[in-house]
């Protein structure tokens, strides 16, 4: 065993004490005179002990100098301090001068003087040991010690395991301890344990069978002793008590090597660090042990015991708490029952990738590792638990302040700059790089704000629970400041709290929360003026006020009328420049009208919101998003450039926060949809000017039966109009405009100052809504809008949608009505003057009926169309009167019955979900009032 001893000092070189222990296994029984002599005998009996290696048994004399009661010799209790002082020196002095001459046979030490008087009984083995040198010596056994490669943890131990004392020769093992007295026996055991307390084997107390310190998870979980047989069994129990600290040191000095590399990130560094300061003084009370044990000869086993209780509490708790964070990290036999977060590690190595990183075994961990926010809440949750300890309280109080230090350092830098420093992914918060703000022109899911910065919802330290979003909030803040420049990065922050228990930790974080908020607010209030770019979405996409952009539709409406594929969409956007800048209308003054651009849309407004409907599930009250442009539609072959023109808007960061491409894609279908209504308005509005304007309406025929149709058809028309009115005047009065101003309040902020246009009066210092609830509350309006007007549940979508394709179908073919009345007529379709009519009238009649003549072949609707898109022949008058009623018939049973059916769901959604449904249907039921289909019920809804 004594071959195992000077590699343990090499290991342990950079432990306090026990270095000069090394070589003391092969030493001869007087050696152990040295534990009545004193630290200086100690010392030079072992460097004598080390230059003779043909020595194997430690104790050739079972009489040893120390009692069970701790006395040096009963036979000299009555010599003074003084006298024992003065023979220490002078053994010292002796025993030095002895090993320079390194003679066996010379050997003194301060037992012999007191062996003295016994006679040739203690000196005959020397005889013996002279005809030992004779016999040849064996080669000894001398083990390497070798470095061992670096690893990610700087300063994990690089040196060898040293091997087990059982591959020692027999010639170096110990004498068996039955053979000792119980003096000699408690002073081995003591000396041994000193050892054990290190980490390495002893004499007489070395590794249990089972054990292996080659493997990592055994020494992770600490290694089991075992003691050599014949201890006295007074010993025997104490012993087996104090060797538990010994395995937990063993336990957390590889704990703490393990935890300290690179992959399990700063907080384990940093709890590593503690730990292993804890460890330090762990050895510097080893070192004061031994001196103890050498110099006082009243230091008994159980004096030795009480000693280090303290310290073994503390590192029962250190290896508790180690041995939580193994089992999280599946490095014990101990499996975790909490599972992994699989979305983090597949997100971590995605954004690996991104980063150009290699999928290789490091990078790929099967398991979570432990690290962040996790490991402040394994030491919280045992703080919490051990409350009622006070040594425990004060330990692990220890560990969690100076664990926490990175994280509150992370923190700090996220609450005040709004930049994340965090290589080993482990703050709450995680960025994606890889969503820069450059794709914002593109995103219709605002994929930057809500997904760039996200909360690690498994890696959030208990102390953060109750901030966390104000935490989030407060860093996306001030990165979108310090992203526009209004943050010097530069500056330190000062006088902030460094780890959780500060009294002042919430309130950093609230400060910080508020102070972000209002440097954002002020920043998208004041600098990029966002109440006059919101005024500035409401003049071009809500149409107030629309009288450019009645100007707009007629200087285009050649262009316009074309198929969507053949509209000139540049000569559009110069006539939309053209107007917008035309004096005297209220969008010339508007400082951002250079962002409004024309668009063609080929797919229709029903399809598209039946699509998103049906996608995202909004009947069910779910958040609308709109179609990406990867989700192709089928586009509508009957599409005209009046059908499918839209309007963008370009948005300049960070404005594009508030007003997304998510926003605009709602403004834009809230503006289709006024736009059809305004189109469909203008057409029947032509439609009126022709029936009160045209001389074949405006003539009073001697058909009774004409007169009468004509009246339908006027009827049919105004109840057209009334619906087209009204529903248009329903969207914008009653439902944009008060709702516009309710959002201009919110964002005016609780006490309802300021301008008309929502720029706050005086100071934004005391805005007390944050960024995200106006973000919130804006999209909130837009959905409340598209609700409200009918455009979120696919139902009302269908039914309006046949309702409008009447309309449209009954004011485009006014002309082919006007020409087959002329015809049915019998007093415009002869050659003769009618009575009723004057001779101007006449002749201005024939100089139309001649023009109407040479376009006729021209007309492709010259055929009669009826409501469900078939045609029918003619042949005489009272044939083209009885298919003109037939149409018209057609044509009104197609929209009272439609109209009754909106009623009637109108009233059911009214009284389910959105109550401001019942004005419109108060509204709306005028134009179906003494109709056969008015107080229709349900049973008619199939037919949708």
């Amino acid at each position: 065993m004594s071959g195992t001893r000077p590699y343990a000092e090499k290991r342990s070189s950079g432990k306090a004490g026990l270095g000069d222990r090394g070589a003391t296994g092969s030493a001869p029984a007087p050696s152990r005179a040295r534990m009545s002599d004193g630290p200086g005998s100690f010392r030079t009996d072992a460097s004598s002990k080390a230059s003779d290696p043909k020595t194997n048994a430690r104790y050739a004399d079972p009489t040893h100098k120390r009692s069970t009661s701790g006395h040096p010799n009963p036979r000299s209790t009555s010599s003074s301090f003084e006298e024992r002082r003065t023979e220490k020196v002078q053994v010292t002095t002796r025993e030095t001068f002895m090993t320079r001459t390194k003679s066996p046979q010379h050997r003194s030490t301060a037992s012999e003087k007191t062996r003295a008087a016994d006679g040739p009984k203690q000196r005959a083995p020397e005889p013996r040991r002279e005809a030992r040198q004779e016999t040849p010596v064996p080669a000894p056994w001398e083990p390497e010690a070798t470095l061992l490669p670096h690893t990610t943890a700087p300063l994990a131990c690089r040196i060898s395991i040293p091997p087990l004392a059982s591959a020692a020769p027999q010639t170096l093992q110990p004498k068996p301890l039955q053979e000792l007295s119980l003096e000699a026996q408690e002073a081995v055991i003591i000396e041994d344990l000193l050892f054990i307390f290190m980490g390495f084997e002893g004499q007489y107390i070395r590794f249990a069978k089972g054990y292996n310190p080659f493997e990592e998870r055994d020494r992770l979980s600490g290694p089991q002793w075992r003691i050599l047989p014949g201890l006295d069994p007074s010993l025997q129990d104490l012993t087996m008590s104090m060797l538990r600290m010994a395995s937990h040191y063993t336990a957390l000095e590889t704990f703490v090597d393990v935890q300290s590399r690179d992959e399990f990130g700063s907080i384990n560094h940093a709890l590593c660090a503690s730990i292993r300061k804890l460890l330090q003084e762990y050895l510097v009370m080893v070192a004061q042990l031994e001196t103890q044990f050498l110099s006082d000869d009243s230091f008994t086993l159980h004096v030795l015991n009480v000693h280090i209780i303290p310290t073994s509490h503390m590192m029962a708790q250190l290896y508790a708490l180690a041995h939580e964070f193994l089992k999280r990290n599946a490095l014990t036999d101990d499996e975790t029952d909490e599972s992994s977060d699989s979305n983090d590690d597949f997100d971590h190595i995605l954004e690996q990738l991104r980063e150009g990183g290699e999928l290789v075994p490091g990078n790929m961990t099967g398991k979570k590792i432990c690290k962040g926010g996790v490991v402040l809440g394994l030491i919280t949750k045992r703080l919490e638990s051990m409350s009622g300890d006070p040594a425990a309280r004060a330990l692990l109080t220890s560990l969690l302040r100076d664990a926490s230090r990175p994280y509150m350092t992370m923190l700090n830098e996220w609450l005040h700059h709004g930049a994340i420093n965090d290589p080993h992914s482990e703050f709450l918060v995680r960025e994606q790089r890889s969503i820069r703000r450059e794709r914002l022109e593109q995103d219709y899911t605002d994929e930057y704000w809500e997904r760039r910065y996200t909360i690690r919802d498994h890696d959030i330290p208990p102390q953060l629970e109750g901030v966390k979003d104000k935490v989030l909030l407060a860093g996306k803040y001030l990165n979108v400041v310090r992203e526009c420049g209004g943050v010097d990065v530069s500056l330190q922050v000062k006088d902030v709290p460094t780890s959780f228990d500060d009294n002042r930790f919430l309130d950093n974080v609230n400060n910080a929360y508020a102070h972000a908020n209002e440097s954002l607010m002020r920043l998208l209030l004041t600098a990029h003026g966002l109440p006059a770019r919101l005024q500035s979405l409401k003049h071009y996409f809500f149409l107030d006020p629309s009288d450019y952009f009645s100007y707009f539709l007629e200087l285009g409406a050649s262009e316009l009328r074309k198929p969507v594929k053949s509209v000139n969409t540049g000569k559009l956007q110069s006539l939309l420049d053209l107007v917008l800048r035309q004096p005297g209308s209220i969008v010339s003054l508007d400082p951002f009208k250079e962002d409004v651009k024309v668009e063609m849309n080929e797919i229709t407004l029903t399809k598209s919101l039946q699509r998103v409907v049906n996608i995202t599930g909004i009947e069910q009250g779910e958040t609308l998003q709109p179609l990406s442009n990867n989700q192709p539609l089928e586009s509508d072959r009957n599409a005209n450039g009046f059908t499918s023109l839209q309007l963008d808007y370009a948005v300049p960061f960070p404005v594009s926060l508030v007003i997304s491409r998510k926003t605009v894609w709602r403004y834009q279908a809230l503006f289709r949809y006024l736009l059809s209504l305004r189109y469909l308005e203008s057409q029947l509005s032509t439609t009126w000017q022709t029936h009160t304007s045209g001389f074949v309406w405006s003539y009073k025929s001697s058909s009774r039966n004409l007169e009468i149709w004509k009246r339908r058809v006027w009827t049919l028309r105004a109840r057209m109009l009334v619906f087209v009115q009204q529903l248009l005047y329903f969207c914008t009065a009653e439902v944009i405009e008060p709702n516009w101003q309710s959002l201009m309040a919110r964002l005016r902020g609780k006490d309802g100052g300021g301008g008309e246009d929502g720029t706050p009066n005086g100071s934004t210092t005391g805005v007390t809504r944050t960024v995200d609830e106006l973000m919130q509350d804006h999209v909130d309006f837009l959905d409340t809008c598209l609700k409200e007007c009918m455009l979120t549940n696919s139902k009302l979508l269908r039914i309006h949608s046949k309702l409008m394709q009447t309309c449209t179908v009954f004011a485009t073919y006014t002309n082919w009505l006007s020409r087959e009345l002329e015809k049915a007529d019998p007093d415009l379709s002869g050659t003769q003057k009618p009575d009723n009519m004057t001779p101007d009238q006449w002749r201005h009649f024939q100089s139309i009926r001649s023009q109407k003549t040479q376009s006729q072949s021209q007309d492709p609707n010259s055929s009669v169309l009826q409501p469900d898109g078939t045609t029918a022949a003619t042949n005489t008058d009272e044939a083209r009167i009885a298919e003109l009623f037939d149409v018209m018939r057609k044509w009104e049973t197609n929209f009272s019955r439609h109209l009754q059916i909106l009623l009637d769901a109108l009233n059911h959604y009214a009284a389910t979900e959105t109550v401001v449904l019942l004005s419109l249907c108060a509204r709306l039921s005028t134009a179906n009032q003494g109709t056969e289909y008015a107080g229709m019920r349900g049973e008619e809804d199939g037919a949708v």
